[in-house]
């Protein structure tokens, strides 16, 4: 397997599910070599929920953890990622967590931000990377799926969830959504598939260099190639095989899935839905098994593959040993046949192109602690962003840098409003409280509202959100 520095497992629990509206609550990782041993000791930290913002009861339900105790034991956010930045992401680093690209990378982004920290340079610079397990045992499921118990549902639906792994073959997970005990949990799950698939394990993990899903998955060298997603159906294993289609946003790559017979689908959609075009939303009705009547349910056709987001890929050729078209229910016959009539289509490939292009990311945003996707900074920025966060209290207190970026003097102004509060002058402390009472006045009637209804399963836990809620909004 290709070598590097060290793995960093690591997990979060959050205020809620938004990156863009919730707060980092706990971190907690282990380092580990490259063979996946320990190496010293792990990391668990609370970090102090900021009054700006207020949780989502129901998360706090499962973890358990309330804003009172991270303010009496946690770091600030200024604190936190100062030490992640110095001690946890250190050079070399592979960071790799369960769902982490897509769920605790992105909180991460989002402190590291509004804290005046680049929000990317901790995945890539000076030898860094990432990783995420939790497609590499999807993949690991759908095409090599021996030597593991793999987890059902009550419902006989498969399922990956890391609890049910972990109990089904006999590894440790003292305490589902404890951020220590999923990490420690991730790495018995890591070093399971290593054991019984090594060869799919460290292709995989080559494959969470951009550069490696490039050559495979590309629009030059159009060639079918196995994906295993999220999105995709739970009754083939979460794996098809794609189809290169055209460019999406950011330099990411549109591919079409060829389970699907493309005439079938645009009859299909105009008698639906009365325009073709509206497959470019990327889905199609089907029906999902069950044993009750038939539930509508959406499958992806389109889907955007983004390089930099570690997708679990691979080439054909893995589909011909042990049953791998059996398993995902494809036959190659069907797929050529699929392909073929998509290729009598290119206008459809220029409609995806077209739909995605003009179809934002992420939604418009008026709050600067949120515009972290709406551009880089320019060199000048960087140099006064970095004097900023190397600032202490007492020098903020005096310091206005003239930024060219319309976003910085708020964020600064927050910034310094939830970590050096002493440092805000009298008018700055009034724009302050304004943004923040709006902020969580707008909050308020989703958080009352998820509150009584999650009153009765932990009324200690209720009693306590019900006094930090009043705490804020006196």
């Amino acid at each position: 397997m290709e070598r590097g520095n060290s793995f960093f497992f690591y997990d979060l629990e959050t205020s809620g599910l938004n990156p863009r509206e919730d707060r980092i609550m706990q971190f907690a990782g282990q380092r580990t070599d490259m063979d996946l041993n320990p190496i010293g000791e792990p990391v668990n930290l609370l970090v102090k929920m900021t009054d700006d913002a207020l949780p989502n009861p129901g998360a706090i339900m499962v973890t358990g953890i309330t804003p009172q105790q991270t303010l009496a034991d946690g770091m600030s956010e200024a604190e936190f990622v100062r030490y992640v930045t110095e001690e946890v992401f250190t050079p070399g680093t592979v960071a790799v967590g369960y769902n982490t690209v897509r769920f605790d990378d992105e909180f991460m982004r989002a402190i590291l931000w509004r804290n005046f920290y680049d929000p990317y340079e901790w995945e890539w610079r000076d030898g860094r990377s990432r990783w995420d397990m939790l497609d590499v045992v999807r993949l690991t499921r759908a095409l090599r799926p021996e030597g593991i118990n793999w987890p059902v549902r009550e419902d006989g639906k498969a399922t990956n969830r890391l609890e049910l792994i972990t109990k089904l073959n006999g590894l440790e997970h003292a305490h589902a959504h404890d951020a220590l005990s999923d990490v420690y949990a991730t790495i018995a799950v890591a070093n399971l598939i290593k054991q019984k698939q090594p060869e799919l394990f460290g292709y995989l993990f080559k494959m969470r260099d951009k550069k490696e899903v490039k050559k495979l998955a590309n629009l030059d060298n159009k060639q079918p190639f196995v994906y295993a997603s999220g999105r995709y159906a739970t009754e083939y294993e979460k794996t098809t095989v794609v189809f290169p289609l055209a460019p999406g946003r950011n330099g990411n790559l549109l591919v079409y899935d060829l389970r699907y017979n493309l005439k079938e689908l645009l009859e299909r959609v105009t008698t639906l839905e009365g325009d073709p075009q509206n497959v470019c939303d990327s889905k199609i009705l089907g029906e999902e098994k069950s044993a009750g009547p038939a539930k509508v349910k959406f499958f992806p056709v389109v889907k955007e593959l983004c390089y930099n987001k570690c997708p679990a890929v691979a080439p054909l050729g893995v589909l011909e040993k042990a049953d791998g078209w059996k398993k995902i229910g494809l036959t190659r016959e069907k797929v050529e046949e699929n392909l073929q009539i998509l290729l009598k289509h290119p206008e459809f490939a220029e409609q995806m192109r077209s739909q995605y292009e003009n179809r934002p990311e992420f939604p418009p945003t008026l709050e600067p602690e949120v515009a972290l996707y709406d551009g880089f900074l320019n060199e000048r920025d960087k140099i006064k962003v970095a004097a900023v966060r190397n600032a202490d209290e007492n020098k903020l207190a005096d310091f206005h840098p003239d930024f060219d970026d319309v976003r910085l003097p708020e964020l600064l102004l927050h910034y310094k409003g939830r970590n050096f509060p002493q440092s805000l002058s009298e008018s700055e402390y009034e724009k302050w409280e304004t943004y923040r009472q709006e902020r969580l006045a707008r909050q308020a009637p989703r958080f009352l509202e998820e509150l009584k209804a999650v009153y009765e399963k932990d009324k200690f836990i209720s009693e306590e959100l019900k006094l930090y809620f009043e705490s804020l909004m006196v």
